[in-house]
């Protein structure tokens, strides 16, 4: 077999893509940005950057150089840590590289065989590739059903299962932008002794007192852990787990992710730590975005769609193609729109996933909506 002939097999699954209209590509940031997570605006704060030059100045290396157990773990650490634990209201907080790896840290660590993982269908990839990885038993229930969990719960106990339960969620949907149940969930949770395992990564920032997120009335307890993403609305990069203090130091000793892998770089903890000050200090940025939020819904509901409620905007259109098609017209029109299709979302909800930040004013929203109506052949 030659070398090349390796590849073919390569080659025939993303022939088999093309021809689904599923195969991505990468492509650079252009028009105006209706597609980041960068919500408040922060990734090009003044305000970040010069907290991170400051620090390089004063000499913060940009490497951690090791894990954390080794010498990699850096004061800028900590500091971030203690500052987040007390910004979100829990006993202790964990720096991790990415919500990913946080989320795939957390349940591959923490529930242990004999546990039951109870995942709502729509939550993250990282969340359903790290339950599965681990030891506990998995199932998936509706979205957003909390009489699916106590349900799922129940099944399992009746067909002998003995360990903890641990719910996994998200409070706000990426490709949705719809809330989870929260306090139906929590209620589950105590009937059953179990964990409520929650991923605040759009809504940590944007929503709750201080922007301390959707989660933040339950953080502190024994049975909740929570991530916080620091690469979206915080403008920097990483993720914060906070928990009962004796998870973390269950983490410490037993995450394999958080033992063996080099340490998020310094300067990333003190960017992530001025991104809590600035959404302490800058109430506005929350309402300037509120305000975006409300503009599009209204823009949206005279054009016949549904509204999140969220600067998540789903524009389901159906299949690949005309979703991709739609998404490249607004593109040259200057509009940084994406197409979302599936593994992504389920099968025949290809869709436009607008994304308000304040890296955009009324003006931009109300042009994009004006080039959505005159784009989209859609019936209201």
């Amino acid at each position: 077999m030659s070398g090349r002939a390796l590849l073919d097999r390569y080659k025939a699954t993303l022939s088999g893509l093309a021809r689904k209209d599923r195969l991505r590509t990468l492509s650079t940031r252009s028009g105006l940005d209706f597609a980041s997570n960068d919500y408040l605006g922060l990734a090009r704060s003044p305000r970040l950057a010069e907290a991170v030059s400051v620090a390089l100045a004063a000499g913060t290396p940009l490497g951690a150089t090791g894990s954390r157990l080794l010498r990699g773990n850096d004061p800028e650490h900590e500091t971030l840590e203690a500052k987040a634990a007390d910004f979100f209201g829990a006993e202790r907080a964990l720096f991790f590289g990415s919500g990913y790896v946080g989320n795939f840290a957390v349940l591959t660590t923490l529930p242990q065989k004999g546990d039951l993982i109870v995942l709502d269908e729509l939550v993250h990839a990282s969340a359903h590739e790290g339950a599965r990885a681990g030891r506990a038993d998995v199932v998936e229930a509706a979205h957003n059903d909390a009489g699916a969990v106590d349900d799922a719960i129940v099944a399992w106990r009746v067909m002998g299962g003995t360990g903890r339960p641990w719910i996994v969620v998200e409070t706000l949907y990426s490709m949705d932008g719809d809330r989870a149940p929260l306090g139906e969930l929590i209620a589950v949770a105590d009937r059953h002794d179990a964990f409520l395992f929650v991923d605040e990564a759009h809504a940590t920032g944007v929503y709750g007192p201080n922007g301390r997120g959707l989660a933040h009335d339950l953080e502190g307890r024994d049975n909740v852990v929570v991530l916080h993403t620091c690469g979206k609305a915080l403008g920097a990069s990483g993720a914060l787990v906070t928990a009962p203090g004796v998870l973390c130091d269950y983490l410490v000793n037993r995450c394999r992710p958080f033992v063996y892998a080099t340490a998020p770089s310094p300067l990333m903890a003190v960017a992530a730590a001025t991104a809590l000050d600035i959404v302490a200090d800058e109430p506005d940025r929350r309402e300037r975005l509120a305000g975006l939020v409300a503009l599009a819904a209204k823009r949206a509901e005279a054009l016949g769609l549904a509204a999140s409620g969220s600067q998540i905007l789903p524009i389901v259109v159906g299949d690949n193609a005309s979703a991709m098609a739609l998404a490249q017209k607004l593109q040259a029109r200057g509009f940084d729109v994406r197409g979302i299709r599936p593994p992504t979302v389920p099968e025949g909800t290809a869709r436009l996933r607008v994304s308000l930040t304040l890296n955009v004013g009324e003006a931009g929203v109300s042009a994009l909506f004006d080039a959505l109506a005159q784009e989209w052949e859609y019936a209201p």
